[in-house]
């Protein structure tokens, strides 16, 4: 027999449990049935009935699942599924997705976090029905999260931030995106318990003003990654304290911050040399001054969306072209769908070409 309760099968010794697993999930879903003929040979043979024994075996062992996503069928999860995975898995499920599962709510994620304290990876974007309660399930279960997605669960409020930085303070990714009850206090409390955070997305969180970004400085030194999409209350005071206090910053998006100048591109410039991508997408008072400066200094510029920057000219094409030697994409990231407000002439053209950069896309 290649395959045994106990482990004593060769099959089992050379191969992965994870590889048997989709070894065996492949042979009852398409070898098995797939044929008449076929499926009368096996069931003479008994595989099919060895199949569905090895399949049990490796399925109902928790140690199998250490990560799971259940998008795919997030329209028929609900609460008990979420349960009875945290049951089966217990402490070795290590990354869950329920992106999508709309029916989840805060009962059943009570119960997943009581029973895998050792989840490392959550996400719950688009879970609508979650509120606070979850947060301070988490809080007080789960101390080793790392990463956590909690884009557009929008009962989220400042609470959660306050329960999140008390039990969560390993954290290093939090996407709060569309969460607009969230308020500067919220992040004063957050960033005051999880100051490794090396990447905040805070798009659409429209309540959130300067203050917010001065709190964020004082204690996220680590940061890498910060998202202020349409943050509209948001103006070169709250980006200048950014660069002053994460000089590590590697991808900024400010787009829709049409209240930003070229003061918010001369701070990045002198203070984060390291980054590699700019969205400044509808940030309307930005001139060729400002990122002729951020071109000069900030030669690890990758990709950047000057979307409807309509102040610009071939101007910033050139010095870009000249002192950005890794761009590779400028103009709409692949979010954007609004268009370039200006033609690049045939000159500025040649200075990316000369110098082996991608072109921008069609007007």
């Amino acid at each position: 027999m290649v395959f045994s309760n106990n482990d004593e099968g060769l099959i089992n010794k050379k191969l992965p449990k994870e590889l048997l697993l989709r070894m065996l999930f492949s042979l009852l879903l398409n070898f098995t049935w797939s044929n008449p003929e076929c499926t009368k040979y096996v069931r003479s043979i008994g595989l099919d009935s060895f199949c569905n024994v090895a399949w049990n075996i490796l399925a109902l062992d928790g140690s199998n699942w250490q990560r799971i996503d259940l998008f795919n069928f997030q329209t028929d999860v609900e609460g008990r599924v979420v349960e009875n995975i945290s049951k089966r898995c217990g402490g070795f499920l290590r990354k869950l997705s329920l992106r999508g599962c709309i029916g989840v709510g805060d009962s059943s994620l009570k119960t997943f976090a009581q029973n895998c304290r050792n989840i490392e990876h959550l996400n719950l974007n688009g879970c609508t029905k979650i509120t606070d309660s979850t947060c301070y399930s988490l809080s007080r279960f789960c101390s080793k999260l790392k990463h956590l997605d909690l884009t557009s669960c929008v009962s989220i409020t400042n609470s959660s931030l306050k329960g999140i930085s008390e039990g969560c303070r390993h954290l290093e990714y939090l996407n709060l995106s569309w969460c607009d009850q969230i308020t500067k206090d919220g992040i004063e409390a957050l960033v005051r318990g999880c100051r490794g955070l090396r990447a905040l997305l805070l798009r659409g969180c429209t309540q959130l003003e300067d203050e917010a970004l001065k709190h964020i400085q004082n204690y996220c030194h680590e940061l890498v990654s910060l998202n202020l999409q349409s943050c509209s209350r948001i103006t070169d005071e709250g980006v200048v304290q950014i660069c002053r206090g994460c000089h590590r910053l590697q991808a900024l998006c400010l787009s829709g911050c049409g209240n930003l100048t070229d003061a918010s591109l001369t701070a990045l410039a002198l203070n984060c040399p390291r980054l590699q991508i700019l969205e400044a997408a509808r940030c309307s008072h930005l001139t060729d001054a400002g990122f002729t400066l951020l071109a000069r200094n900030c030669h690890d510029l990758e990709k950047m969306d000057l979307e409807e920057c309509i102040l610009i000219t071939d101007s910033t094409l050139i010095q870009l072209s000249i002192h950005c030697p890794k761009l590779q994409a400028l103009g709409s990231l692949p979010d954007s769908e609004i268009p370039w407000t200006w033609t690049p002439t045939p000159s500025a053209v040649s200075s990316l070409v000369c110098t082996g950069q991608g072109l921008p896309p069609a007007p």
